[in-house]
């Protein structure tokens, strides 16, 4: 079937597109999280006080329900991930890697600082973590985009306002309240490979009357799967100055062993060949390409629903309530797994060379890929009322519960154990129905059903996250200034949040062919106050036609980390209606999470170098004396390359801290070109204590380097006073990173029209002037400012988005473009192939008709001019980050939404 006739068919059958906005009796509100009457009071993003104008709290993008229905994006994470203020590593369904224990589940990483340091709040409320155990950072798409009005991005620090974990700002997905009637709408896409089909379809419901109200909003979206080898097929490499070659893997199908005298061999890989044959390993020959057995974009079925209702007890009380609830289904490919290191004896009946080998890495590629799956079910509801005193000050109290249950694994993984029976020929048989089947590994397509039956099992890991909150509230007007009422904000905070993850037993033993895991569990109870004054210093005087100072501070005490206080102050200077300038300082704290405090703790023998291994020959005079001091004998020399090492969670860490502060302007020159506004903000964020594991050889390396063993790190290892050999190492994360970021977010907005036609435009962009991390104290600075790969995501200088409408009697043409900037590759060298990045542009284009008030057609392009991806020496997959790039290219979506 050809792409045209897809299309054409799934518009006959209406399965078109996911409007967040349908057809309406009232306008949604545009500025506030609470519907509100022109000129009235309302609660912004940003802060707890309630006030008209958004502008003066802080940087902040909005994203409002028209632009979203514009762009024609269905996800919540597609919206976050084109904004410049993105950056890093995020999940997303487009990316190959997602993160721990989160795979199917959408994030954002504001700043590129880590997800776990940006907050993301539901009408400014915490949602209950996401994943498939012991998550930080909730999904996303848990809430139907159908319900939401706009998404306000904050984008400076926040812990004042809203406590731990908005250290690079704050992600407030704010629903409508307002909806009356019935809405449909459904959303059919694919690309123009005939692959990546994507249908979305959307139910909104609502009803009101003069004492409240009820909506209702359901989501369901399904995604295909693109197979990597159609975008990439095969990993490249540059082996041969300025070429380009495939680059495969030595894990072979037919298995790589080396003989007594060091040689290598590979084993028959022609399915149905000669079982005993074997030559001489040849890498361009034997090498297994991964493409075909990993997806560029994974499927995923998802089922969103959300409910909302508020009903007036009193003229001034108000009971509300809301719950969400989503089921996910997703699963990845992955290649077939690898046995390695297998010692097969010369009398192993298998074994056709008549030597003992070993069997470096075989591929157990007769059963086909991995296959891994994750499901889970997220819900969360909250009750609470609010009202106003006969004061006018308003309050608040609710409270709220979420949980989140997961299962997740893998089909195809290897119980090692019975590998190492199957090839013991005094415990396995080759006798039909044995009980332990005798396996031959030397050769591909030898290993027989019984075998795979016996070797592979499906794992099953189990995790979850839960959230209780208990917030009271409460804002008004303390008195009249000349300038105006000071006004404030004042509420106390109780939450308790409790994460775990129970890996499949076998995966706990060390026995599944997979990263040894150990189950993990751990909870924190947070008790919270909080203050926030907005005061009115001058107002219409010449060059003040406003002066605003804010100030917040919060106290939290944590039962795991004792008390913390943060605060944040902020300038508001409207010189005039057309100038503006602003400022805010703040600090900020992010929690440890649930794996780092309570990741299980184990041993292990790592590869590790031991700096005072023959330090008396070393000429060192510093390392001479530091391993003397620790009483280390002078002929010392280390027995092996591993060192007993500790790893896993550390009660011990506290909270990373940070300080924030911007400056900015507002310029809205509505004498010269009405509906235009322009913004200006330089941020500057520092970190500090930020957790970090440091490997055992790194903190010997760098203690014994100290003067008199000064650095903090010669606390986290002894030695024996017998040998002076390494008898404890501690690679638990600490507290000990410091980063340092800056950089310019530029806007502008314009509303207005020529002649007839109504034009709308929003552009953001984004400068990073500095990002530098600085792993430990005496570490050498880690630069990622125009940096990208290396599995770290992309760090431009340079990022930009800009949506453009033009609309006349009601057919309208968005063009929309991401601006991804040049980039160094993390480990790439000068005059190397995938050095450095182009400028990277993607357009895309959507036409729409509204039939009438209720109904809408739209037709749309992603990346219209089929941009690929940048190749990148140190690429996550298909040659490229896929973090930053897109792999799917040019893409075709129609879509239909309609109202009863």
């Amino acid at each position: 079937m050809t792409i045209r006739t897809t299309l054409l068919a799934g518009a006959a059958a209406v399965a078109c597109f996911s409007a967040p906005v349908f057809a309406q009796t009232d306008s949604a509100p545009e500025t506030g999280a609470e519907s509100a009457g022109p000129g009235s009071d309302i609660v912004v993003t940003g802060s707890r006080i309630r006030r008209q104008d958004l502008a003066g709290v802080g940087p902040a993008t909005v994203v409002s329900a028209e632009q979203i229905e514009n762009t024609g994006v269905v996800n919540i994470e597609t919206v976050l991930q084109r904004l410049p203020a993105n950056a890093g590593f995020a999940g997303n369904q487009t990316s190959a890697y997602w993160t721990n224990n989160g795979y199917g589940t959408a994030q954002v990483n504001l700043r590129g600082l880590g997800i776990k340091r940006t907050l993301v709040l539901l009408n400014g409320r915490r949602l209950v973590a996401g994943g498939t155990g012991a998550n930080s950072s909730p999904d996303l798409n848990m809430i139907p985009v159908a319900a939401l009005a706009r998404t306000d991005v904050l984008k400076d620090g926040a812990s004042a306002i809203y406590g731990a974990d908005a250290m690079a700002g704050v992600v407030n997905l704010v629903t409508r309240t307002d909806y009356q009637g019935l809405g449909l709408s459904v959303r059919q896409g694919i690309t123009e490979r005939g692959d990546g089909s994507d249908f979305t379809a959307d139910l909104l419901w609502g009803i009101r009357n003069d004492r409240g109200g009820f909506m209702a909003a359901v989501t369901y979206q399904k995604t295909s799967a693109v197979n990597m080898a159609s975008r990439a097929p095969c990993s490249l490499a540059e082996t041969t100055p300025g070429q380009l070659s495939c680059v495969n893997s030595a894990s072979t199908v037919g298995g790589r062993a080396v003989l007594p005298n060091g040689q290598q061999i590979n084993f028959n890989q022609v399915p149905g060949g000669d079982g005993d044959f074997f030559e001489p390993y040849s890498a361009a020959k034997h090498n297994f390409n991964s493409s075909p057995f990993l997806n560029a974009v994974s499927p995923v079925e998802r089922v969103s629903t959300a409910f909302f209702a508020d009903y007036d007890l009193t003229d001034s009380i108000e009971a509300f309530g809301e719950f969400l609830y989503t089921f996910r289904k997703s699963n990845q490919i992955a290649t077939p797994g690898t046995l390695r290191n297998l010692s097969i004896a010369a009398s192993n009946p298998t074994n056709p060379t008549g030597e003992n080998i070993v069997l470096v890495q075989r591929r157990l590629a007769e059963p086909g890929p991995r296959q891994f799956f994750q499901e889970t079910d997220t819900w969360q509801g909250t009750f609470g009322l609010r009202g106003k005193l006969s004061n006018d000050w308003h309050w608040e109290v609710a409270g709220a519960f979420g949980r989140n249950t997961a299962v997740d694994g893998s089909t195809n993984i290897a119980n090692l154990e019975r590998v190492r029976n199957s090839l013991n020929t005094s415990i396995c048989s080759s006798a039909p129905g044995a009980a332990v089947p005798c396996g031959d590994y030397l050769g591909f397509g030898d290993l027989t059903p019984e075998v795979l039956d016996y070797i592979l099992f499906t794992s099953r890991d189990r995790g979850g996250n839960e959230l209780a909150t208990f917030t009271a509230d409460l804002n008004g007007d303390l008195f009249k200034l000349p300038a105006g009422p000071v006004s404030f904000a004042a509420g106390v905070v109780y939450r308790k949040e409790k994460g775990w993850r129970d890996p499949d037993p076998l995966t706990v033993l060390g026995v599944a062919n997979t990263n040894q895991q150990s189950p993990i569990s751990g909870k924190s109870v947070a008790k919270e106050a909080y203050l926030e004054l907005s005061v009115p210093v001058l107002a219409d005087t010449p060059f003040f036609r406003a002066l605003t100072l804010d100030g917040a501070v919060r106290y939290s005490d944590y039962d795991l980390f004792g008390n913390d206080w943060n605060y944040k102050a902020s300038i508001d200077w409207v010189v005039n209606d057309s100038f503006r300038l602003r400022g805010t300082y703040g600090t900020g704290f992010r929690i440890p999470n649930v794996p780092e405090l309570f990741g299980g703790v184990s041993e292990g023998n790592l590869t590790t170098t031991d700096p005072c291994s023959r330090y008396s020959t070393s000429g060192n005079a510093t390392l001479i004396a530091n391993c003397q001091a620790s009483g280390v004998p002078a002929n010392y020399v280390q027995l092996g390359t591993t060192i007993l090492t500790t790893v896993g969670g550390n009660q011990n860490l506290k909270p990373e801290s940070s300080t924030t502060w911007t400056v900015g302007t507002v310029i809205s020159p509505k004498g010269l070109v009405p509906g235009l506004s322009l913004t200006a903000d330089w941020f500057d964020i520092k970190i500090k204590d930020a957790i970090r594991a440091i490997p055992g050889s790194t903190k010997l390396s760098v203690c014994y380097a100290s003067q008199n063993l000064s650095h903090p790190f010669c606390d986290d290892f002894t030695r024996s006073t017998l040998t002076g050999e390494v008898t404890y190492l501690s690679a638990q994360p600490i507290n000990t990173g410091r980063e340092e970021m800056n950089g310019l977010d530029l806007g502008l907005v314009y509303a207005g029209g020529i002649g007839s036609v109504n034009i709308s435009l929003d552009m953001n962009v984004t400068y990073l002037n500095k990002y530098v991390v600085n792993p430990f104290p005496g570490g050498a600075p880690i630069f990622f400012d125009g940096f990208i790969g290396g599995g770290n995501g992309g760090y431009p200088k340079w990022r930009g988005y800009s949506v453009l409408t033009a609309e006349k009697d009601g057919v309208s043409a968005t063009w929309s473009t991401q601006w991804i900037g040049k980039a160094t590759d993390f480990n790439a060298s000068p005059g190397e192939i995938g050095y450095r990045t182009p400028n990277v542009f993607y357009h895309n284009i959507q036409l729409a008709w509204e039939i009438d008030e209720k109904t809408r057609f739209q037709l749309g392009l992603d990346n219209l001019f089929d941009r690929k991806a940048p190749y990148i020496q140190s690429f996550t997959d298909a040659n490229t980050d896929t973090m930053t790039y897109d792999l799917l290219g040019r893409r075709f979506y129609v879509g239909f939404r309609t109202a009863f």
